[in-house]
């Protein structure tokens, strides 16, 4: 750190019954009061330097023997004052980068310019800052850091924006080139972070491309924001750079916030925390308006993260919304607990923001269901393009495959995403049965290759949700597809006597065909059907109703001695008990339209019924072996 000596006498200042005075043969004749302080000093050597205390003491009248002056307002206080009063006396004085700031102030106060002496204190200290303390990277550090206690004064004397210029340009420069000063000091992770926490796995490859964010992050956050702004508007800085930097910012000054997530109630009586809130929200805004516009500058789990604090701290609509738009760009990367954001207010029930959730899933859906765009051709370009029409055909479709394939590989994984988030809210006694769905079709169906996940969410939910009616149960599980669960999860789900009767069916149904599909020569119903088909009395005349309608005719050869009844009646009567869990549960409905809802849902493709043929294959050779 760079430091300049002015003057060559001894310090001849002492404290007399808290008096400062200086040990002279001549007789002091002026008192400098200073916010409390007292100095007994001579008029000639501080008013040959002092345009200002030569003012003073015109005005003031003479006493018999000290005249008064008052500097109430003096700007650094007694230190700052002292050494402007030393360097008049040509008392050695030490300057440096934790100080000139109050020297500055207090020369500029005093008016020690060169109109009242040559080589006065105003152009020393000037000729230091230029030449010294801007060049220098802690120097530059710690006067921009000094300067928050003469705000003003350091504005008028354009300090801080000299200091910010000069950090600017040593973090635009090659690292090779920045005269440090010293070795800069990286802080571990801290233990005490929870809502903002650092993420020291990205971007350890381009450390040396952050030297200066560990410094920077010692700034407040007006003096931060600026110096962030005048990097940025250089333009060589990299946006992942720019990103980590914040990062560690926000690490810095956003740990704990969540301790403010039961203080709502508490804020109107203490001021203090109000105020506090206060400060963190103006700074999580900041650092929400330094974040770069290009995507994956900052991770996903960061921007959930501020998305968490702004809940918390209660931060603006736009900024929720600029946030919510930026996670929805990068949400595949995303964990289930990233998403798990608090929701604070008393007028929301849930446990969990979920309105934020949908919000996002739209912001996501938005930006993969947009076409890629292709630049704009020129009328002047047509002919020099003709020749070359094929190949920007190819160049276009392979744009367009490689975005489709990339939108469709992130709806994959933001579709395990949900089921996972889902499963985490559904226990939450206060989610409406609304959100719930709402969040589950956000995606398209075909995003999910399976729906064990999705069911498991829905049995959580139907466990937690007790109170739902068998038209809201039946309504909530629309959004499972029967054929995309594995063996074990319709193992489960066929005795879940939580799920509507219908549902179960289809379960059973689809594995039934499922078995069938993989090869498998089934000669007896599974017990599940079979107790199913037992509870209705009419089967075998309402099968025979259902096939002539609908079915060819059942053919006598499909039955052995045992009993077995044909794959279309057994079809037949699975259909049927559905129609009657609908005429059960939907008795004050209109006949014609519920009658198509049966026909569209239980009508069976041709595929199936060549899969129940195979599946009875071996009852039919037996019946025509018994007939020869």
């Amino acid at each position: 750190m760079k430091f300049m000596k002015l003057g060559s006498r001894p310090d001849t200042f002492i404290t007399t019954e808290a008096v400062r005075s200086v040990n002279s043969e001549v007789v002091s004749d002026l008192i400098v009061q200073v916010k409390g302080s007292r100095y007994l000093l001579h008029k000639f050597p501080l008013l040959s330097k002092c345009s200002r205390l030569q003012r003073l003491c015109s005005e003031s009248p003479e006493t018999s023997q000290h005249q008064i002056v008052q500097l109430p307002d003096f700007p650094g206080g007694i230190e700052a004052f002292e050494l402007c009063a030393k360097f008049c006396y040509g008392i050695t004085i030490t300057l440096s980068a934790y100080n000139i700031v109050a020297a500055r102030c207090a020369a500029e106060y005093l008016q020690m310019t060169e109109d009242v002496e040559k080589g006065n204190l105003i152009y020393k200290l000037e000729v230091f800052f230029n030449s010294c303390i801007l060049s220098g990277w802690k120097d530059s550090i710690v006067t921009l850091q000094s300067t928050k206690s003469y705000p003003l004064w350091s504005e008028d004397l354009v300090i801080t924006s000299r200091c910010i210029e000069a950090i600017a340009s040593k973090v635009l420069a090659h690292p090779s080139k920045v005269n440090l000063s010293r070795t800069y000091s990286r802080r571990g992770p801290r233990d005490d972070i929870s809502c903002i926490e650092s993420d020291s796995r990205r971007h350890n490859k381009d450390s040396s491309k952050i030297w200066w964010a560990e410094d920077l992050a010692e700034f407040s956050i007006d003096l931060y924001w600026r110096s962030m702004i005048a990097i940025k508007s250089g333009g060589k800085v990299l946006a992942t750079v720019i990103g980590d930097a914040l990062r560690i910012y926000a690490s810095r000054w956003l740990p704990n916030i969540s301790k403010y997530a039961n203080l709502e109630k508490q804020i109107v009586h203490d001021q203090s925390e109000s105020d506090s809130i206060g400060k963190h929200r103006l700074l999580l805004e900041s650092i929400i308006s330094l974040l770069p516009a290009e995507k994956g500058a900052v991770s996903c789990s960061f921007l959930l993260k501020l998305l968490k604090a702004t809940n918390i701290l209660k931060g603006s609509c736009s900024s929720k919304m600029e946030l919510a738009r930026r996670v929805g760009l990068q949400l595949e990367d995303a964990s289930v607990n990233d998403l798990l954001i608090p929701c604070v207010s008393h007028t929301c029930d849930t446990i969990y923001d979920v309105d934020i959730v949908i919000t996002i899933l739209q912001q996501f859906m938005l930006q993969v269901q947009s076409p890629p765009t292709s630049p704009l051709r020129r009328r002047g370009d047509f002919e020099r393009r003709r020749s070359r029409s094929a190949e920007n055909i190819d160049l276009e479709f392979q744009e367009s495959r490689r975005s489709s394939s990339a939108s469709h590989s992130s709806k994959l994984k933001v579709a395990k995403l949900v089921d996972g988030y889902l499963q985490e809210i559904a226990s939450d006694t206060n989610l409406p049965l609304s959100k719930f769905i709402s969040i589950a079709e956000a995606i398209p169906g075909f995003a999910r290759f399976d729906h064990d996940d999705l069911y498991k969410a829905i049995d959580i939910y139907l466990k937690g949700h007790p109170g739902l009616n068998k038209s809201e149960r039946k309504r909530l599980c629309r959004i499972l597809d029967c054929k995309k669960l594995s063996m074990d999860v319709c193992m489960h789900a066929a005795q879940n006597e939580l799920l509507p009767l219908r549902v179960v069916v289809q379960v059973l149904f689809f594995e039934q065909a499922r078995t069938a599909m993989s090869g498998g020569h089934v000669t007896e119903l599974p017990s599940n059907i079979k107790a199913l088909l037992a509870n209705h009395d009419d089967t075998a005349k309402t099968s025979a109703s259902f096939n002539k309608a609908k079915m060819t005719p059942v053919n006598d050869q499909w039955s052995n001695a045992s009993g077995l009844k044909s794959p279309k009646s057994n079809i037949s009567t699975l259909k049927m008990k559905l129609a009657e869990d609908d005429d059960l549960d939907e008795h004050n409905a209109d006949e014609i339209g519920k009658s198509s809802r049966i026909k569209a849902l239980c009508v069976l493709p041709n595929r199936p019924k060549k899969m129940f043929s195979k599946l009875w294959s071996n009852n039919r050779s037996s019946v025509a072996s018994e007939k020869n």
